[in-house]
């Protein structure tokens, strides 16, 4: 296949961002990593909260640029809005409301930009009692349904899950949102505003258990499938077992664990026996070390894995062998790339994240930051000159 020019799919295409912390720069960064060319709008000295918690900027803005702006000030609104109307894609996360006052919402950029693709990220939508509600991860996830596993633990103080379902998930959502808006646009000539909704984005991906839960149907039946869980084997260590509903994987776990009196139970009897039956497996794990049992589970077909702890997770030989931890561009640290491999495309080394303000040039009518660009920070393309002139109709807010 002849290799596509640019860096990916998104080469050529805009994106400004005044979207911080998780949700925004998790979204940009996937669309950086496929090509786009990311503005990211930040405010004066203090720059995107995220900045203050160490690593957790870097990890979320490889490759992208870096402007500051006060959105509270007249003449940083007018130069926001110019910005804006050279992107293909806006994303902001700020209260609904608040990039109206600010005179950057959609109608008026719209206006200015009749192709933009306009991405609102709020934890509850643009609309609905819970409009207003500022939160974090954990109550989207307690409302969505997310915790319904812990309403029955007696404990006076239940501690919260550890990964942050909310924000990963409304990204994906928030980036599916700008793609689909990009694409729609390729036929209409319209761009189109795109609400995301943490709160939904995570009842979504719950339809399996609410969908039934809505139309009458019966509720997941009660009882733990032995086959999938966690069990600590001789050694200590703890290993995964990923059997389901799959009666032919459980057959074969028990005959390679010897518990062939249990071989032909269907999930219906499993699910009734579960108390038993996790006994018993958890015994005879306990009778050999990880190792063992991993090897002998990959050599017979059982899906089982070990629990890694982070820094083993990125030796893992399947790690190594696809090359899923790179070197960013110019020595700028390590990261983990995404997933989405493209054949025909080229897949270069992104830069790692900007200085605060390092892009600052960009800006029409903006003096350059004295910071110092490092040397891998992106470079992207100059905003035309015609962006300095306002379109007929439009004037500071």
């Amino acid at each position: 296949m002849t290799a596509a020019s640019g860096r990916g799919p998104l080469d050529g295409t805009r994106i400004v961002t005044f979207a911080p912390l998780y949700q925004g720069p998790y979204a940009t960064m996937l669309l950086a990593d496929l090509g786009a060319d990311v503005i990211v709008v930040e405010r004066p000295g203090t720059g995107d909260p995220a900045r203050a918690q160490g690593a957790m900027f870097d990890a979320l803005n490889r490759g992208k640029r870096s402007v500051t702006l006060d959105l509270k000030r007249p003449g940083d609104q007018e130069a926001a809005l110019r910005l804006a109307g050279t992107a293909d894609v806006l994303f902001e996360a700020y209260r609904p409301g608040t990039m109206e006052r600010f005179g950057l919402g959609y109608p008026r950029l719209s206006a200015f930009n009749p192709g933009l693709v306009y991405v609102s990220i709020s934890g509850f939508g643009q609309a609905g009692p819970y409009r207003d509600r500022p939160g974090h991860d954990l109550m989207f996830q307690a409302v969505a349904g997310l915790l319904d596993g812990l309403c029955d633990r007696p404990e006076a103080v239940i501690p919260p899950p550890d990964l942050e379902a909310g924000a990963v998930v409304g990204a994906l959502y928030a980036a599916l949102g700008a793609l689909a808006g990009l694409l729609g646009r390729a036929t209409t000539g319209r761009g189109t505003h795109v609400d995301m909704s943490t709160h939904e984005a995570l009842l979504a991906i719950l339809t399996l258990r609410l969908e039934p839960v809505l139309n009458g149907g019966p509720v997941a039946a009660p009882g733990r499938e032995p086959g999938y869980g966690i069990y600590r084997c001789a050694d200590g260590l703890p290993l995964a077992l990923g059997i389901g509903f799959e009666d032919h994987f459980w057959t074969t776990l028990c005959r390679a664990t010897g518990l062939t009196g249990h071989a032909e139970l269907r999930q219906a009897e499993r699910l009734r026996r579960s108390e038993e039956l996790v006994a018993d497996l958890a015994a005879v794990l306990a009778t050999r070390p990880r190792a063992h049992w991993q090897e002998t589970f990959d050599r017979v077909g059982v899906p089982a894995s070990p629990v890694h702890r982070l820094r083993e997770a990125l030796a893992d030989p399947q790690v190594v062998a696809r090359g899923t931890v790179g070197d960013l561009a110019d020595g700028g640290g390590r990261y983990v790339r995404q997933p989405l491999r493209l054949s025909g495309y080229e897949t270069p080394a992104p830069a790692p994240a900007p200085h605060l303000g390092a892009h600052n040039a960009l800006i029409p009518g903006q003096a350059p930051t004295p910071t110092p660009t490092p040397a891998s920070a992106p470079e992207g393309r100059a905003l035309p000159p015609t962006t300095t002139i306002d379109p007929p109709g439009v004037t500071a807010s």
